[in-house]
């Protein structure tokens, strides 16, 4: 297999689900890609032997799901072949760039009416969990965040570094981040966080993502949504533009009743580097220069 493809099949599936892009032809290069924002349709690419030299070829459907509309996996070919040809740039590889374009195309798409797709902001599946987001954020005070967290236990807190809280259309997001030596630290951290602070044990997501170099040249990279799809994934992509290695970050959000669309993840970006500079793991201006992104 062309190690550019074999690259990119490992970071597609440690960013996002581990099925989201799968070999099933080695020669021709052949792939399934499965989109995270809509996980019931699966799609056929063909990469070029000379990838990332030469754009890969969306082919057609691989799967559709019973409960996407009629019609609906011939239109999403045609988008990902658009979005596709307007991602691409030869030598650099295209499929991240690729899902998240797609994602913010199918979100306009369904806005219009033309697709019917499961709210994937991960908001609306609980509608007790929506109530009870909706009351809490009304007694978040944004001054408070920034403080010591409600109810923190005697156990020693974590060094965090903190960005300014955000507030869009009532939703609030607010990141952290700590230095970590292993995955193990990292969940410490993470549980202390949520058990020691009410207002972050009652958030609606707690979004998490971390790189770590361990001995022996071992590293370990992880990331976790809580229900915001892919979000994990952006941050943990972010850190790696960034080259930022022996941190964890967690993005905070209380959800505000009002959708944001692709906003939110710009957001959830946005406070995350901002966390990482006021911890002194990055300095301004110092985000590699990869693409568009």
């Amino acid at each position: 297999m062309n190690p550019a493809l074999s690259d990119e099949l490992t970071t597609i599936n440690s960013i996002f689900d581990s099925s989201t892009l799968l070999s099933t032809s080695i020669e021709p290069a052949i792939c399934t890609l499965r989109l995270p924002s809509l996980p019931s349709v699966s799609i056929r690419v063909e990469f070029p032997t000379d990838y990332p030299d030469a754009p890969p070829s969306i082919l057609g459907t691989e799967t559709v799901g019973n409960d996407v509309q009629k019609g609906v996996g011939n239109q999403v070919v045609q988008l990902v072949r658009g979005v596709l040809a307007q991602v691409y740039r030869p030598g650099e590889p295209c499929i991240f760039d690729l899902l998240e374009e797609v994602r913010e195309g199918l979100e306009q798409i369904e806005e219009q009416g033309h697709i019917n797709i499961h709210d994937h902001h991960g908001t609306n599946e609980d509608p007790e969990r929506r109530a009870r987001d909706l009351q809490h954020i009304d007694e978040i005070d944004v001054a408070d965040l920034q403080g010591p967290g409600v109810g923190v236990s005697e156990e020693e807190e974590p060094p965090w570094s903190l960005s300014a809280p955000l507030t869009e259309k009532k939703s609030v997001f607010l990141a952290r981040c700590a230095p970590v030596s292993s995955p193990t630290q990292a969940k410490s951290y993470l549980s202390h966080l949520v058990t020691s602070d009410k207002k972050v044990a009652k958030a609606t997501h707690n979004i998490t993502a971390w790189r770590i170099r361990g001995a022996n040249g071992a590293t370990y990279q992880d990331c976790d949504d809580d229900g915001e799809t892919a979000a994990g994934g952006r941050i943990l992509h972010l850190m790696q533009l960034m080259d930022v290695w022996d941190v964890m970050v967690v993005v905070t959000r209380w959800y505000g009743g009002i959708h944001l669309g692709p906003d939110r993840f710009r957001i959830i970006n946005s406070v995350a580097r901002e966390a990482l500079v006021v911890g002194g793991f990055v300095r301004e201006g110092e985000i590699k220069k990869k693409g568009k992104k």
